[in-house]
């Protein structure tokens, strides 16, 4: 996954480079939430409680919370009426404020040490918005595959988040994936879901 120390310093081309890595993600869970008829986003997710309509707010609200605690404003929050709607409201003003160099270059001290907003972003948020779109999906009754790109990205934050991506609010307790499991189930299974 790209972190700001992969990428060449110059600030204008870590916030375009920043803002497209969010585009891309957030386009790849609105695409599984333009998908869903109305009747889907009350089904049951596997985020135990959750509906597939409050899997979308938990996924804005983490976000717009996230922002509003390093001080960038975005706006009124959209409704959850038409949750697909609402996304494409939200992911569209959080690429905008990305484009400024400032925000995505703003440091401070997170739960694994000096970071930045764009970094956290990428590496939580991003993880957050590739978890959710399966959910979503499954809620929905659909069969979703991550693309090898997305299992090394999905991979590789959970070995970085260690114990604590059993922390409450993250995933649940892992869960045993069958022995000829494959990758997306092993990492499923890891992430506490059953494929």
């Amino acid at each position: 996954m790209t972190t700001s120390s992969d990428i060449a310093p110059d600030d204008h081309d870590f916030a375009d480079d920043l803002s497209t890595q969010f585009r891309q993600l957030a386009g790849g869970f609105g695409e599984v939430l333009d998908a869903l008829d109305a009747d889907a986003w009350s089904a049951p997710s596997p985020c135990d409680g959750w509906t597939a309509r409050e899997v979308v707010g938990h996924v804005i609200e983490t976000q717009r919370d996230f922002f509003a605690g390093h001080g960038v404003d975005l706006g009124d929050a959209p409704s959850l009426e038409d949750p697909a709607a609402a996304w494409r409201t939200h992911s569209t003003v959080v690429a905008d404020r990305l484009a400024d160099p400032a925000v995505g270059d703003k440091a401070f001290d997170g739960h694994f040490g000096p970071t930045t907003v764009g970094e956290t972003l990428l590496r939580f948020y991003g993880f957050d918005m590739v978890a959710h779109r399966w959910d979503v999906a499954t809620a929905a009754g659909q069969d979703l595959r991550f693309t090898d790109d997305e299992l090394t990205m999905m991979e590789t934050a959970a070995d970085g988040f260690g114990p604590a991506l059993y922390s409450d609010g993250v995933c649940a307790a892992g869960v045993e994936a069958p022995a000829d499991a494959d990758r997306q189930t092993r990492l499923l299974a890891r992430l506490g879901r059953s494929a």
